[in-house]
């Protein structure tokens, strides 16, 4: 009987780990990332933010604080090519990597910003690095 109420005083400490919305988790893994993710002079960081409908990327020099290319799945550049939004996220990867080209940064850091490698996050990245970018 004792061991009984210990499992489930156990579960009860356990219950507010397992109820966290998808947004909680989220930023609690993009806290834990931001602790070892930031970019510099020489690798800057490539920042992710996906939404329902949309992707937007940028590449920030955290220690002067500016932002040295961005691109979204709003330019004009993507707006109507893809058919599907993952093959969207890929053009925005490549776009991105020509703007950074072009403003000299060949290396990054890729903060994924709490999402999950695959899908949109996955396409965007091995976009980017069919652009040239190394990271």
């Amino acid at each position: 009987m004792v061991n009984k109420f210990v499992e489930k005083q156990v579960n009860l400490r356990n219950y507010k780990d397992m109820k966290q919305t998808k947004t909680q988790r989220r930023f609690r893994i993009k806290r834990r990332l931001k602790a070892t993710v930031s970019g510099t002079s020489d690798q800057p960081r490539m920042s992710v933010f996906r939404s329902n409908k949309e992707i937007y990327a940028q590449i920030i020099n955290d220690e002067t604080g500016e932002t040295l290319a961005a691109a979204s799945s709003r330019d004009k550049d993507v707006t109507g090519k893809g058919s599907s939004k993952t093959e969207q996220a890929g053009l925005v990867g490549k776009l991105i990597a020509e703007k950074a080209l072009a403003a000299g940064v060949t290396t990054i850091r890729f903060d994924r910003g709490g999402y999950l490698y695959h899908g949109r996050v996955k396409s965007l990245a091995e976009g980017a690095r069919e652009g040239g970018l190394k990271f």
